[in-house]
């Protein structure tokens, strides 16, 4: 998988329609969270992508039952192993911390290697360690991994020393089964963390507040199997707006949940690209004049730092200076360094600013993706520039979305893949 490339023919207008897949941000903790039963648990619309063959690895190696044809997923917990799970298995998904919170529950106790995964800036395990252990978790010192125990988990009142999204699924997941109510303050609300509420609570869990920073939760003794549909990938959704915004077509996208993206359509208006919004779709429409804008990302509901690179690349379109600030993580600027082979010129203030002036004539090169949504930003770049652009570590693409490149070759795209 790691050999792979894209190459890139820029220049072609995307026209037609095309389906989202499910999110990937929501799949991993609700495949986690299918450890809390010992029934059967059954998912639909989950994607197809390196992440969630990561994490199925991890399940065998614990000794759950897993069956997936690449859209259902089905999970049979039995009796997870109480095994240390080593750093081999989880240095390539840093999601498999989100393994920590059911595992503590089921079994008491849970040894999981530091997980591995994206380089986007410091990712400490702080905020799980603090959730957790309000919860009635003793953190065990160690170097080499994260070693928790428990005699009984309990609910109580807590504030999240930051809006982690991972950090609150864990401590959600924990806290379900947990003895008495639970109450978390400055929890995160993006549609991930509310799909994987959606699904405990049709397992039997006890969560309000859902889509809100502050969660109640009243803890249950067991839970029971279920079926849920996975929440479609509203990040996929953004990244085919926009690479369909920077080519100047007219492309219906569908599967679409409008609410998640609120501040997107919003920054989308002040840029001036023109959409229509449907119930569950959008058609992005041929736009004249891009308009520079100030971008600065967020927890949610505002706008999603995982669409920030994605975005920039619209906006060296634009005409004008924009000003691009990320508050959330110091290593997401680096694929700037990579758009400026294709004959960009970005202004880096520090790790979190820059400058992004346009609109520039983008040129075919040879660059590289540094994370998953750097890869997407780099790539939607491709589609405007001149000429062919050869993008090397898809692997992180691939690990992020499904076939993000036969997607966009069905409305149009030229991408080849090479081996």
């Amino acid at each position: 998988m790691h050999t792979h490339r894209f190459l890139v023919t820029g220049g072609e207008k995307l026209e037609g329609i095309v389906k989202v897949g499910g999110s990937k941000n929501a799949a991993l903790p609700i495949i986690a969270a299918a450890l809390l039963t010992d029934e059967e648990v059954i998912l639909h619309n989950v994607p197809d992508i390196a992440d969630i063959a990561t994490m199925e690895h991890i399940l065998h190696f614990i000794g759950v039952e897993t069956d997936f044809d690449g859209k259902t997923f089905k999970i049979l917990a039995k009796a997870p192993a109480n095994v240390e799970i080593e750093h081999e298995l989880v240095s390539k998904l840093r999601g498999s911390s989100l393994l920590l919170g059911p595992l503590l529950a089921r079994n008491k106790e849970v040894r999981l290697a530091f997980p591995g995964g994206c380089v986007i800036g410091k990712r400490p395990f702080d905020a799980h360690l603090h959730a957790l252990e309000s919860l009635g978790a003793k953190v065990m010192e160690s170097e080499e991994l994260l070693h928790l125990k428990t005699d009984k988990l309990v609910g109580s009142k807590f504030t999240m020393t930051e809006a982690s999204v991972t950090a609150t699924e864990n401590a959600i997941m924990a806290a379900v089964l947990a003895e008495g109510d639970t109450t978390i303050r400055l929890a995160a609300s993006e549609p991930h963390v509310q799909d994987l509420c959606k699904f405990l609570n049709s397992m039997g869990a006890k969560i309000t507040g859902i889509g809100t920073h502050t969660l109640r939760i009243v803890g249950v003794k067991k839970l029971h199997g279920t079926e849920h549909r996975i929440t479609s990938d509203y990040l996929e959704v953004g990244t085919l707006v926009l690479a369909a915004a920077i080519t100047g077509g007219t492309v219906d996208i569908l599967d679409v949940v409008p609410e998640h993206l609120d501040i997107f359509w919003q920054k989308l208006r002040e840029v001036g690209v023109h959409f229509d919004l449907g119930r569950d779709m959008v058609r992005v429409l041929p736009s004249k004049h891009l308009k520079a804008i100030k971008l600065q990302t967020a927890i949610f509901p505002s706008f999603p730092t995982d669409l920030q690179a994605p975005f920039v690349a619209l906006l060296t379109q634009a005409h004008g200076k924009s000003f691009v600030f990320e508050t959330l993580f110091e290593g997401r600027l680096q694929y700037l360094y990579e758009l400026e082979r294709m004959g960009f010129a970005p202004k880096i203030l520090n790790p979190y600013q820059a400058e992004i002036e346009g609109p520039t004539k983008l040129k075919g090169a040879a660059v590289a993706s540094c994370d998953i949504r750097a890869g997407a930003g780099v790539l939607i770049a491709a589609l405007a520039a001149e000429g062919e652009t050869e993008i090397s570590n898809i692997y992180y693409i691939d690990r992020g979305y499904a076939r993000l490149d036969e997607k966009l070759n069905s409305i149009g795209a030229k991408i080849k893949r090479l081996k």
